[in-house]
């Protein structure tokens, strides 16, 4: 608990733990608040809270993935991350080398994103009231374009685009939680989203709306669009891209893959006329080299997603309800 209050134990882990990693020219001035230069474009300001359980999983962990939700989250709206808050509530008994751990990774996360944390907080909490440790970021970009990316801006006769596969972050770690054990290592999609986005906006295509995949995946993202936008949208089932041992993961414990989330792909929703051009952009990356086509928008105004089939029945893609997987993020 002294690490969590104010003397010199508190000091010493903020300077060898978090200053050590997180060092930049604005955190290394140690003020109360981070002074920022002033930007003459619009800014994104976004937050997040990470509490996922395990706190290492495969293909990533808590301290990384509070990294990649922030600048996802920013990407989304088409901003340059660029400025990333710390709070850190942790348990006492937590083991140094756990925290260094998440530290260590989170600071990597941070350099491979193009981001700085520039300010922070710790706070420790008495056993059995924080679960290991608890992660909340806010996170702040620039929007170097004119674009007004969001569902309002859908549509119709848009075509909407995923990056890659689904299903992969959400079944990493339910593997690891539950002790299951498969044929093929499932290892999570967390990653920073920025360098595809940027390749859209840098080459001119008219992004209309983009969206990461989270909680309630698939589904859940593409029924709040359509509520939000007014819009019908509809989905070819076959070209939802979902991997072989994703699915079969899923068939075990009973849930849609188009439920579950994924904390590194998106959708993009983009005019017909720069499908081929945007699928070709977005390849050409690390994190949408599995970009493919969903389905468009089509006429009508309820605000709904449908689902066609393979054998060409149409249904709802209803918003999942309940909670099939609690703490994956």
């Amino acid at each position: 608990m002294a690490h969590g209050g104010g003397g010199r134990l508190m000091h010493e882990l903020v300077n060898r733990m978090f200053g050590a990693v997180f060092t930049n020219p604005i955190l290394d001035r140690r003020h109360d608040a981070a002074v920022l230069p002033a930007s003459p474009h619009r800014l994104a300001f976004t937050t997040d809270s990470y509490v996922v359980h395990p706190l290492f999983f495969p293909g990533g962990d808590l301290g990384s993935m509070a990294v990649h939700g922030t600048v996802n989250d920013l990407a989304m709206s088409g901003a340059r991350p660029q400025y990333l808050s710390a709070g850190f509530i942790l348990e006492e008994g937590l083991p140094m080398e756990t925290l260094w751990r998440l530290v260590v990774s989170m600071g990597a996360a941070a350099r491979n994103a193009g981001v700085s944390i520039v300010t922070g907080d710790t706070k420790v909490v008495d056993p059995g009231k924080g679960d290991g440790v608890y992660v909340n970021t806010t996170g702040l970009g620039v929007l170097e374009h004119a674009l007004q990316i969001e569902p309002q801006s859908v549509a119709e006769g848009d075509a909407i685009l995923i990056s890659g596969d689904v299903g992969r972050h959400g079944m990493a770690v339910m593997a690891v939680r539950e002790g299951l054990s498969f044929e093929s290592a499932i290892e999570s999609d967390s990653c920073p989203l920025w360098e595809p986005v940027q390749a859209l906006i840098t080459a001119g295509i008219a992004v209309h709306c983009l969206r990461d995949l989270t909680r309630g995946g698939l589904a859940a993202t593409l029924n709040e669009i359509a509520e939000a936008s007014g819009k019908r949208l509809e989905v070819q089932e076959t070209r939802i891209p979902v991997r072989d041992d994703v699915r079969a993961a899923c068939g075990m414990l009973g849930l849609d893959p188009t439920h579950v989330a994924c904390e590194g792909r998106f959708v993009a929703f983009v005019p017909e006329a720069e499908v081929e051009r945007a699928l070709s952009l977005l390849r050409r990356t690390s994190a949408g080299s599995g970009a493919c086509r969903l389905g468009a928008v089509a006429p009508g105004d309820r605000g709904e997603v449908i689902l066609r089939g393979t054998l060409g029945v149409d249904r709802l893609l209803a918003m999942p309800s309940g909670q099939p997987l609690p703490r994956i993020c």
